[in-house]
């Protein structure tokens, strides 16, 4: 049953990334526009763009090499740890995107980065329970 539960995490998630990642791309690029911290020292729509064909390679990755599943679950938590600034910066900002036009639920929406690191890893088949040799 576990084996299914994480191919089908895996799949869930690859799929997620390429909509991700299309969306970047076209219909929401200036929302995504809007979570590129100030700061960051590369042009705004050039990182949208670069991070929308990232989300894009992996997800499909995880959709079509299951052979390399531990490999990509690892970019992909690492590209989430990776972005996580520009969840912050939205938040520490007061930058209205996505829905997200409170602090309140800007400060939610830092909540589930972690959620989508374990997804990532854990369809990467890197949380995995101990086998027992009963």
């Amino acid at each position: 049953m576990t084996s299914i539960a994480r191919t089908a995490a895996r799949l869930l998630m690859g799929v997620a990334m390429v909509g991700a990642g299309v969306a970047h791309l076209t219909a929401q690029r200036q929302e995504f526009r809007a979570q590129v911290p100030s700061w960051f020292p590369i042009d705004e729509d050039l990182t949208v763009l670069a991070s929308g064909v990232v989300e894009i390679g992996l997800g499909l990755a995880f959709l079509v090499l299951p052979s390399q599943r531990r490999l990509v679950g690892a970019l992909l938590a690492a590209f989430f740890v990776a972005v996580f600034p520009g969840n912050i910066a939205q938040y520490v900002e007061g930058v209205d995107a996505f829905g997200l036009d409170t602090d309140s639920k800007r400060l939610i929406r830092l909540f589930f980065q972690p959620v989508l690191i374990v997804w990532a890893l854990y369809g990467g088949g890197w949380l995995r329970r101990p086998r027992s040799d009963d």
